[in-house]
């Protein structure tokens, strides 16, 4: 099945404990382990992938949170591709959706952009006074945000920043958000191109805040009650969670219903009156009690699955909570890492190419032949300085797009038959009320052999049911008829009676009076 969700989580030794993390693949619908790779332990924003897709092998980048060093997985494999040795130790990195451009951030508020296919460093540059925390490509790659414990947010233009006339200058941002008071510690794109997309951003200062950045302005605060630690939008953007550290997750509708005379009812945006326009969200107000949910625990991470029915929550304590955005209700529980912490967690469709789980589709004779059919995506050791030299020289590994068919008649890894298709599609989003092809098939024939039966019931007793009724009919037809004639006979016999009765009551009178 090639529409197939899962959750993609790492993690790393809580502060009181020791050992390696891991980074592993979990079905989202019954938390089962698909894959491991193992030996990395990274920090909160420090992980980041890109999917198999275009005819190429994805790949997982994550900064270890103890040493300078990048450890490089695919998804063919699950054991370390390579080491990355950094020029420092990174705080968060990024990649872009295409997996062109690598963002990293520094303790010291230095920034550094490297491309993955040749391993150039583009640029480096002191963005921040203090440690950088989270990093964050915009949708379409165009632009790179970065959040800081000097409470600031710059949006960097990546076209500036791998510009060859601009390299001897300081980049300067595209614009600073600077509204927020203490560290920013998540940051939230919403979809669009830039600069029209709005982005979100989550502080120790008890408040996310919306940003426009093709007006470049403040939309509407957000106040809660505690500090919030992570925040998640939903791909509509509807609504965002805001979490904290404690175990409270905060549920933010950004429409809302209002009632009017003549139009009836009509939805309508919450806030966008700019800087001086804030919600607060209180834990006493009733409605904001009926959109909490409290985890109880440490939370680090969240996000929300591909069909955006599921929240997906990742605690200090190792565990991953999933609930129904709907109804808030608790639906299962990952414990697989107990023990250690969540620092990363996504969904995604199950790369075709998975160690172990290679696609059907792709007719291989074992996993060994999977780099055949998909290649690996080229992914270069990161250069430590900037080289002019190479810069100039730019030597990128080009991949030739898929075709419809590989030679020898083996077909790629995107042939999806149209009915194969629309099975996977339906499971992918009604998991639940979906079973088994093989179980459904025979749940029809059951129904089916019972609808005969119950044809075959109901054409006997409608038989059953005429014969009777046949038989009733004739037989009060015939008492009707031998009742009318005894009723005729008796109607004769009577009147003449009385006829010989008044003749003869005169008579007797009569002679009574002679006498």
């Amino acid at each position: 099945m090639i529409l197939q969700e899962v959750v993609l989580c790492a993690t790393a030794p809580q502060a009181s404990g020791s050992g390696s993390g891991a980074i592993v693949l979990h079905d989202v619908q019954t938390g089962t382990s698909l894959a491991s790779f193992k030996q990395s332990s990274s920090a909160l924003h420090c992980t980041s992938f890109v999917e198999t897709r275009d005819g190429q092998g994805g790949f997982i980048l994550a900064a270890q949170q103890d040493k300078s060093i990048l450890n490089v997985y695919n998804f063919q494999k699950d054991q370390l591709a390579f080491k990355i040795v950094l020029p420092e130790r990174l705080s968060c990195i990024a990649l872009d959706n295409a997996g062109s451009f690598c963002a990293g951030g520094t303790a010291q508020g230095r920034i550094y952009l490297w491309e993955v296919a040749s391993g150039i460093l583009y640029n480096s540059w002191d963005a921040h006074y203090r440690h950088v925390n989270v990093l964050k490509f915009t949708h379409d790659s165009a632009a790179l945000i970065s959040g800081s414990d000097d409470s600031g947010v710059s949006v960097w233009s990546v076209a500036r920043l791998v510009d060859d006339d601009a390299q001897n200058e300081l980049p300067t941002p595209y614009c600073t958000l600077s509204d927020h008071t203490l560290p920013v510690k998540d940051i939230v794109c919403g979809l669009g191109a830039f600069p029209t997309c709005r982005v979100l951003t989550a502080s120790l200062d008890h408040s996310v805040k919306l940003w426009d950045l093709s007006s470049q302005s403040l939309l509407t605060t957000f106040h809660f009650p505690k500090p919030i630690l992570s925040a998640v939008w939903d791909i509509t953007e509807r609504l965002f969670f805001a979490a904290s550290p404690d175990g409270s997750i905060y549920q933010v509708n950004l429409f809302r219903q209002r009632t009017e005379k003549h139009a009836g009812q009509t939805i309508e945006a919450v806030g966008g009156a700019g800087v001086s326009d804030i919600i607060r969200i209180a834990d006493e107000d009733s409605n904001s009690r009926k959109r909490l949910i409290s985890v109880d625990q440490p939370i680090t991470v969240l996000t929300i699955s591909l069909t955006s029915s599921l929240l997906l929550v990742g605690t200090a304590t190792g565990l991953i909570h999933i609930y129904d955005i709907a109804s808030h209700q608790l639906l299962r529980t990952i414990s697989t890492h107990k023990g250690m912490s969540i620092s990363y967690l996504t969904t995604m469709l199950k790369p075709p190419d998975l160690v172990g789980h290679i696609s059907l589709s792709l007719n291989l004779g074992s996993s060994a032949d999977a780099k055949d059919i998909i290649p690996m995506r080229p992914v270069v050791p990161f250069h430590r300085m900037k080289d002019s030299k190479a810069r100039e020289a730019h030597e990128v590994a080009m991949m030739l797009p898929v075709q419809d068919e590989t030679p020898g008649g083996i077909p790629s890894a995107y042939d999806y038959p149209e009915a194969e298709f629309q099975r996977d599609y339906a499971f992918f989003v009604q998991p639940n009320a979906i079973g088994t092809s093989e179980a459904s098939s025979a749940r029809v024939a059951k129904l089916e052999a019972e609808v005969e039966n119950l044809r075959e019931q109901l054409g006997k007793a409608k038989g059953i049911n005429d014969v009777m009724w046949e038989t009733v009919v004739q037989k009060v037809m015939t008492q009707e008829k031998q009742k009318t004639v005894v009723e005729g006979q008796d109607t004769i016999v009577p009147g003449e009676g009385e006829a010989g009765d008044s003749v003869e009551r005169p008579r007797k009178k009569s002679k009574i009076r002679s006498k």
